[in-house]
């Protein structure tokens, strides 16, 4: 086995988050990976793109297994458990029992995860690996090369892998070719809408200018919109070619349906974008721009769709009890009035009815915090909820660093005022507005915006938009030198991108897991930071009572007892709930005592909201910090993590 040596870190840089705002749970914990600056070439096509910021993000290529599945932070750790789980299982169906019968992700309670945490990706790239990974071994190819990687600083050595035979290179290659064949599908996009090829170059380039702003996947390749958000660009291109077409075919039909399933599968909030997919699709009736024979036909493949993924999912009630499900329904209703303005009136007010009705009817709450997020946009109204949203970074009020693209469309929306629109103008401009007030809502959901106003950008090579500048020849003129001072910023925005080099490092957390394989038993349970049980349950493979995954209800409230210790109630409180969750360790973590991203976001801030008759009193969590006696036991610590035994009579008690 060959040897590499790792590259240092610099010595005079404090540690840094290694993913920071760029992760998407709720008040995640920081890092301690720790990053350096260079220049670095430029990467020749998005696949490569991709991968190399990647891989210069955290020198992926040096890191051994185990820090590959702590570099996968938060809820990305939780997705990727579970290809993990159906790779190592003796067959790929008894990997799926294990997920499907899950004992460890909510102990004691048995979970079928394909119902609860949009799964399917890592079922099927699983499926692939295992096949990949046996047709190799069949003609006795290698999969993959190994080395001993020297880690300095005092470090033990750790071996390393590289190649497809890897599962995290192999998961991580795939992400990367889904997202890369996404700019493909944005060239077409850009094209179509225009007009013109020169657009969808503009709809490209745009989005590479806008890199950072447009997407996370080259720093959090497992969650779940790198899996969804590509196939949303085909429904909507495909969208667009029905609204355009007089009498799609029933074929074209079928292939928005399939896309619309791919897009929804993988991902939770899913349901919210199509909601703002059939307003705007409403709109377009109400003021006579489609015909009703278009419209239910596009609602009758919306319907089915979300039938499917109903089953799919095993029956799972939010999708049901959405507000994107009684849109669809309200919408027959509604259509039936002949007043236009009574027909949205009603559509609105029946849509958010049914919506309480079938959630009441099915007992389902899990998105109850979606309505409380929304609520306190608009109105002083705070719960502890609603905090460990708000107080993250990446669901603060939208900030956009690049103003270059907002300044075509300011001076586009100008001339447009003038111009008669068509249908397939006015939908997107529909659509763009519904993505702006998610945008405005929660940042994270820029995603959606930011792409959009690159696929329009290809507007301003439409000769519908921009045939009074005359001939073609001046047209393209001005589309390149629109483009000739984007790239000005653009190229500084990418420069930027390329110049991140890091390299991922959390001695603290894999010490800590290492003392958990090594001196805990399988069947211990653990509880603590989502983002720690996440790797607790990835890595150490133990029990976990609480997990990333906010989306259920009864999740929450597991999550509110366990960050109870961060609160400021007493000691035998909150050990009693411990031991009522049969929880054996807890692990805590200072930092989450007393960071906070702004005034009133610390955790015991957030306490203060929901347990104001405790304010002013130390922290649980100071207090365990300086001694966890009597209450509990410290079996580990080191400079970040503490480990606090919980009393055996844990299980007495119940």
């Amino acid at each position: 086995m060959a040897v590499k040596t790792r590259k240092q870190n610099v010595k005079d840089q404090p540690p840094q988050p290694n993913v920071d705002d760029r992760d998407r749970s709720p008040f995640v914990s920081p890092g301690t990976g720790k990053s350096r600056r260079a220049g670095k070439g430029t990467p020749f096509n998005s696949l490569y793109h991709l991968s190399r910021l990647f891989e210069n993000d955290r020198h992926f290529s040096h890191l051994s297994g185990l820090e590959k599945e702590m570099a996968f932070r938060t809820e990305m750790g939780l997705y990727y458990s579970y290809f993990k789980t159906i790779i190592e299982a003796p067959t790929f169906l008894n990997g799926l029992y294990l997920v499907m019968n899950d004992r460890l992700t909510e102990y004691p309670l048995v979970i079928n995860t394909l119902k609860r945490f949009n799964l399917y990706p890592e079922v099927v790239l699983a499926s692939w690996y295992r096949i990949y990974t046996d047709i190799m071994e069949f003609f006795g190819l290698p999969t993959k090369m190994c080395w001993s990687i020297n880690r300095g600083e005092g470090m033990a050595p750790v071996d390393g892998c590289e190649g497809m035979g890897d599962p995290a290179y192999f998961y991580v290659t795939f992400v990367f070719l889904l997202n890369g064949l996404m700019m493909s599908l944005f060239f077409i996009y850009g094209t179509y809408l225009s007009g013109s090829r020169l657009g969808g170059m503009v709809t490209v380039l745009c989005f590479f200018f806008n890199h950072g702003e447009s997407t996370r996947v080259m720093w959090t390749p497992p969650l779940r919109e790198s899996f969804s958000y590509p196939f949303l660009v085909l429904q909507m291109l495909l969208l667009t070619h029905i609204l355009r077409t007089r009498n799609p075919s029933r074929k074209t039909m079928w292939a928005l349906g399939i896309s619309n399933l791919c897009f929804m599968l993988p991902w939770q909030f899913a349901q919210f974008v199509l909601l703002t997919q059939v307003a705007s699709l409403f709109a377009l009736y109400i003021l006579g721009y489609i015909s009703p024979t278009k419209i239910q036909s596009l609602l009758v493949t919306h319907m089915i769709t979300l039938a499917v993924c109903f089953v799919l999912m095993f029956g799972n009630s939010m999708l049901l009890t959405s507000f994107y499900a009684s849109s669809l329904v309200s919408i027959w209703v509604s259509w039936t009035n002949t007043l236009l303005v009574m027909q949205g009136l009603v559509w609105v007010v029946s849509t958010v009815i049914l919506k309480f009705m079938l959630s009441a009817i099915f007992g389902a709450s899990d998105d109850a915090h979606i309505s409380s997020l929304i609520k306190s946009k608009f109105t002083s109204y705070k719960d502890f909820d609603t905090m460990m949203y708000t107080c993250a970074a990446d669901n603060t009020a939208l900030v956009l660093e690049e103003n270059y693209v907002p300044k075509i469309f300011k001076n586009l929306l100008k001339h447009v005022q003038m111009c008669q629109f068509d249908l397939i103008l006015v939908y997107h401009s529909l659509q763009l507005i519904a993505f702006a007030v998610l945008a405005m809502l929660i940042m994270r959901l820029k995603l959606f915006l930011t792409p959009h106003m690159c696929i329009m950008a290809s507007l301003i090579c439409s000769k519908q938009l921009f045939g009074w500048i005359g001939e073609k020849f001046k047209l393209h003129m001005m589309v390149f030198g629109i483009l000739s001072i984007m790239a000005i910023q653009g190229a500084a925005n990418l420069q930027a991108q390329w110049g991140i080099m890091g390299e991922f490092s959390n001695l603290p957390q894999e010490q800590l897991l290492d003392w958990i394989k090594d001196n805990t038993q399988p069947n211990a349970v653990f509880a603590g930071a989502m983002p720690t049980m996440a790797s607790v349950k990835l890595s150490a493979g133990r029990p976990i009572v609480n997990h990333p995954h906010y989306e259920d209800a009864g999740l929450r409230e597991r999550t509110k007892l366990v960050y109870a210790m961060y609160s400021r109630k007493s000691a035998e409180l909150v050990k009693r709930n411990l031991m009522q969750m049969e929880v054996d360790y807890f692990v805590l973590e200072d930092s989450w005592c007393t960071r906070r991203s702004r005034p009133g976001c610390s955790m015991p801030e957030i306490w203060d909201v929901e347990d104001p008759q405790n304010t002013g009193k130390v922290p649980l969590c100071t207090l365990m910090s300086r001694d966890s006696r009597p209450h509990f036991a410290t079996v580990f610590h080191n400079n970040v993590y503490k480990v606090l035994k919980v009393p055996k009579a844990a299980k007495e008690l119940r």
